[in-house]
């Protein structure tokens, strides 16, 4: 997935949380600056990072447990 279909993809997004390591970036829309938000999102190779995960309008990209636990209410 190239960048402009990341973009269409989160168009409708709320919110969208990056795992990087162990710290978590948040992103709220209205999304002010696309490119550190693709820098955050985008793989080495050019493609969206794995796993990413959408729940309603918010989105979780990269590894996370407690990252997913707060997503899914778990935690």
């Amino acid at each position: 997935m190239n960048e402009v279909d990341v973009l269409k993809l989160f168009a409708d997004a709320q919110r969208i949380d990056v795992a990087r390591g162990k710290k978590v970036v948040s992103f709220e829309s209205p999304f002010a600056e696309t490119e550190p938000l693709l820098k955050s999102v985008m793989g080495r190779s050019g493609n969206l990072r794995a796993p990413t995960i959408r729940k309603g309008k918010r989105f979780f990209v990269g590894f996370s447990a407690e990252g997913y636990q707060a997503l899914l209410g778990l935690k």
